[in-house]
């Protein structure tokens, strides 16, 4: 199999979607679309993976994804037992950024609503207040129609840009060295792990890297990111080693090698850790479908 690189836009005739998904399952693979997207989870959990980052959810958890962010979400293996009380639920919301026009983009009110889409790519959880809110905003927005979605897409978007309420998933980690950030230490951290994850990463070697001794690159990687190195390496891994479960039929040893493991068990425990299933099982329960 492929990574379903889809769009929304040819499927549904518009540049804008709004509907409720309810399956026993969520039935995707890890895919991309152009379209922006908002989903919010009204039922089920399990393992999501956005970009490079691989976290839990469960029913509440919202998330705004940029164009073409690579994303899947994973329900825990109860789910594929075929209990009849277990449902995945959401709502989502897709657009297409042409859908303003470039002229909506250019106005001194929509700044701040330009800038929030720009940060979708590192992907957005929504939480707190602004969370309950735009919750029921979308399930209002499922029953407008016409040019009254359009509207109510605008309020959205507005309360978004600004929110307090919002975590970037990925942080800088998933975007590429830009100008604004080539000097940030972690930019060469982030390009070098992206570059070099299927080798053996030191920590020695990885300080370097930053300019800085392993006790302060830890500390300064820990107080950016929440997170000790390994930690992010090994979500690098993984997420990486969903895409050839998917992409490839190679085997779980070879795919183990592919991504810096040196055995197949270490991989196996770390894969289940993180995303709740073994490798074996993901590569089963990844249909092909776009979500």
């Amino acid at each position: 199999m492929k990574i379903v690189k889809t769009n929304i836009a040819s499927y549904t005739n518009t540049s804008l979607s709004v509907f409720s998904r309810e399956e026993s399952f969520f039935q995707s693979p890890f895919h991309s679309h152009p379209e922006f997207e908002l989903v919010y989870i009204l039922e089920s959990h399990g393992k999501r993976i956005i970009g490079n980052s691989v976290e839990s959810f469960e029913s509440g958890d919202m998330v705004f994804l940029g164009d073409d962010i690579p994303h899947v979400w994973l329900n825990d293996e109860i789910f594929y037992k075929g209990i009849n009380s277990l449902k995945a639920k959401a709502m989502v919301i897709y657009f297409s950024r042409d859908l303003f026009g470039n002229s909506f983009y250019e106005l001194p009110e929509a700044q701040e609503v330009k800038k929030f889409l720009s940060q979708g790519v590192k992907g957005v959880s929504i939480t707190g207040q602004t969370n309950a809110i735009i919750a029921k905003k979308m399930e209002k927005l499922l029953k407008k129609k016409g040019f009254e979605v359009v509207m109510g897409l605008i309020e959205i978007l507005f309360l978004l840009s600004k929110s307090k309420d919002l975590r970037y998933i990925n942080d800088d980690s998933y975007v590429s060295v830009s100008d604004e950030n080539k000097n940030d230490r972690l930019a060469a951290v982030f390009q070098y792990v992206k570059t070099n994850y299927k080798e053996e990463i030191s920590l020695d070697e990885i300080s370097k890297i930053a300019n800085l001794t392993p006790t302060s690159f830890c500390r300064m990687f820990k107080a950016k990111t929440k997170k000790a190195f390994v930690e992010y390496l090994n979500e690098i891994r993984v997420s990486n080693a969903c895409k050839y479960l998917i992409e490839t039929d190679l085997g779980i040893s070879e795919i183990a090698y592919e991504c810096g493991y040196k055995t197949a068990s270490n991989f196996n425990k770390l894969f289940k850790k993180l995303i709740g299933t073994t490798p074996k099982e993901y590569r089963r329960n990844a249909l092909v479908q776009a979500f």
